[in-house]
């Protein structure tokens, strides 16, 4: 693959690499912009079907991380850690104690955080070789599992979009599909269920959109339902990439709004929900809250804090769509510019 030329499109940064034959470790750190201050961002470890696309998965993860901490006003760069799952047998403990290690090698550069296919447990094996990360168990000064932050911040932002977008003071009767119930979803869905909202889920895992079902009311539906569901919210949940040329088209909702990652395919789908009238709040603002409460562990975890700066996330997504309406520009446009335009106050 033409790395550098990734790098370059991506405006970084730095990239490492750790391989320990003797764990099955296959680790890539990558480290988009720490002028802002240490980068901190998750750790995912999940199945690749090559080595290429686990880098490029990494530099546009640890992008949207130095966006998302910018524009939280968040003291922090942004990083990204991927770790390629083995397909053989491998002894878990191991293998993250080597990343671990790993990790504190850089020295700090780099602090991690729980993100697809990583937990509480993975890391507190990091935390026994090294001190650069966030997401322990609170006995030991951290906040647990960031997934209730990431979801209150994105209901917080949805709330946003519904009163700017449909006039509504409040998520009473208010139909969201969710696409994706897991860690994130699941606690989206406890949210919207407590304000009174209408819930459609969809997830690959029948299990998992059963206990939204049950624990919630929610109506399930396939996947390949959800993106076209008459309703006022769809919500991102899953895997990146879920807004693209075959769901654009499928939308019926005037607000897409969720806490997936790179939700757009391409720069360009952006484009074409704001040529339809639909409302997008982009990813990295709305789901920044997971970012904002780990960020407090590194200054010494304040669950108050954390909480106070998520719910301020309201106030982000209504700033970018009010501008974007002023400015008519779409709204990832005036997102991106916000956050350009904090950099370039710091410098290079």
């Amino acid at each position: 693959m033409d790395l550098f030329g990734h790098l370059n499109d991506y405006d970084y940064g730095e990239v490492h690499f750790k391989l320990d034959k003797a764990t099955g470790l296959k680790a890539i750190v990558a480290v988009h912009d720490s002028r802002l201050g240490p980068a901190l961002g998750g750790c995912r470890f999940i199945h690749y079907e090559s080595d290429e696309a686990a880098v490029v998965d990494a530099l546009r993860l640890a992008r949207g991380m130095t966006y998302k901490a910018a524009i939280t006003g968040l003291a922090h760069g942004g990083g990204k850690s991927v770790l390629i799952r083995p397909r053989e047998h491998f002894d878990r403990v191991a293998l993250f104690r080597a990343f671990g290690k790993f990790i504190e090698d850089l020295g700090g550069h780099y602090i991690t955080a729980e993100d697809s296919g990583t937990g509480l447990d993975d890391m507190e094996v990091i935390r026994s070789v090294s001190k650069n990360v966030t997401g322990v168990d609170p006995s030991h000064g951290g906040s647990g599992d960031p997934s209730p932050f990431t979801a209150l911040g994105v209901r917080r932002g949805i709330e946003a979009c519904v009163k700017f977008k449909l006039g509504k003071d409040s998520l009473e009767k208010v139909h969201v599909a969710v696409q994706g119930v897991g860690h994130v979803g699941y606690y989206l869905c406890k949210e919207l269920h407590a304000l009174g909202a209408k819930i459609s889920v969809a997830d690959i895992d029948p299990l998992k959109a059963e206990r939204a079902q049950r624990e919630f009311g929610a109506t399930v539906v396939t996947l390949d339902q959800i993106a076209a569901l008459q309703c006022d919210v769809f919500a991102p949940c899953a895997l990146g990439a879920g807004i693209n040329d075959t769901t654009v088209p499928l939308l019926k909702a005037p607000i897409v709004a969720g806490a997936a990652n790179n939700q757009l395919a391409e720069p360009r789908h952006g484009d074409d929900l704001h040529a339809r009238g639909i409302l997008y709040a982009p990813d990295y603002a709305i789901n920044a809250g997971g970012l904002v409460n780990v960020a407090q562990e590194v200054l010494g975890y304040d669950a108050q804090k954390a909480t106070d700066k998520t719910m301020k996330i309201y106030d982000t997504i209504w700033d970018i769509v009010d501008r974007s309406k002023r400015l008519s520009t779409p709204t990832y446009k005036v997102a991106d510019r916000i956050v350009e335009e904090k950099l370039s106050a710091v410098g290079k």
